[in-house]
């Protein structure tokens, strides 16, 4: 209680957690796996739950509840954790500044269940993960997401995504983006340690129109890293199948897309479409790519500006 963690917990001088012991407004919770127990009230770091899960089930929708992460170890859930609550904080301890390496981690294994189709799917409003890498390693068929999205105004800040399996099917990805108005700083999407295989699409954000109802919408990416390691000039970093998965505006501002150096492969293009969009703006502003033929695929409808890359499609102000 009354232990801040303002100089910790900020992104452009505004605080994005509550006290460490009290939120301003709601509860705080804590989770640590190796010394929680899920039969404890998670009100205490001397009382933490085992589970991310618990604590989800346990929090109040709409009442600004937040949770802390315990950064010592993974916190392995064994299915997909739902969460349908609206206004949480989810802060992981020893995971923020920084891109990637938290040490709060929050990891799905093998499940047998075809609803778990990811680590974690979010379909609140205005909820908030701070400092989290979320993998999963799950080889059920339907469960080839690391991460699905479909809330409102939902903000990620220093979080990976990693889906450890399913680097032979086209359609998994590390993050399934089907939200509204969802914001990422500072987030790194991806691994250049395990070969993507060839003649697959396979993107590390994929924003094709999955769940139920739910579309990318008015999405913004900042400082954020795209990282893969392709067997093939198939593999796009971010990609939607159809020509309506994009609406209004899809932004990503200095974002970098690494394809390794030991890849056996430049992808054909960094960021790339089944069709040309016809419902939403795609822009590309400051982004840089390496080993990737060009930054973005031409005649689909996205728009590079500001600084560009050697292999940009196109240079200041032009749309591809």
């Amino acid at each position: 209680m009354g232990t801040t963690f303002e100089g910790l917990f900020q992104y452009g001088g505004q605080p994005v957690g509550g006290m460490l012991g009290s939120s301003p407004f709601g509860n705080a919770f804590f989770v640590s796996y190796g010394r929680g127990s899920d039969a404890n009230d998670g009100k205490s770091p001397l009382r933490p739950f085992k589970t991310f899960s618990k604590a989800i089930a346990t929090v109040v929708s709409d009442h600004n509840d937040v949770i802390y992460i315990d950064g010592d170890d993974s916190v392995v859930e064994t299915a997909m954790v739902s969460i349908p609550k609206n206004r949480i904080t989810v802060i992981g301890c020893n995971g923020f500044p920084g891109h990637y390496g938290q040490g709060a981690k929050i990891h799905l294994g093998v499940t047998t269940a075809a609803t778990d189709i990811a680590t974690v799917q979010n379909t609140g409003v205005r909820n908030c993960f701070v400092g989290i890498k979320f993998t999963n390693a799950n080889t059920v068929a339907e469960g080839i997401y690391g991460f699905a999205e479909g809330g409102e105004y939902t903000r990620f800040f220093n979080c990976e995504f990693y889906k450890e399996t399913d680097l032979d099917v086209t359609t998994a990805s590390e993050f399934l983006h089907n939200g509204d108005s969802t914001q990422f700083y500072n987030c790194t999407f991806g691994s250049s340690a395990n070969i993507i295989a060839d003649n697959v699409i396979r993107p590390n954000v994929s924003v094709t129109a999955t769940l139920d109802g739910k579309k990318c919408r008015d999405t913004y990416f900042e400082n954020c890293i795209f990282l893969a390691k392709s067997g093939g000039t198939e593999h796009v970093f971010v990609y939607g199948a159809n020509a309506t998965d994009v609406e209004r505006m899809l932004l990503m501002n200095g974002c970098m897309f690494i394809n390794s150096t030991l890849a056996a492969a430049d992808p054909a293009h960094a960021v790339g479409f089944g069709a040309a969009q016809t419902q939403g703006a795609v822009l590309l502003k400051d982004c840089a790519t390496a080993k990737c033929t060009v930054l973005a695929q031409a005649s689909v409808g996205i728009t590079v500006v500001g600084v560009v890359s050697t292999f940009a499609t196109s240079g200041k102000g032009v749309d591809s």
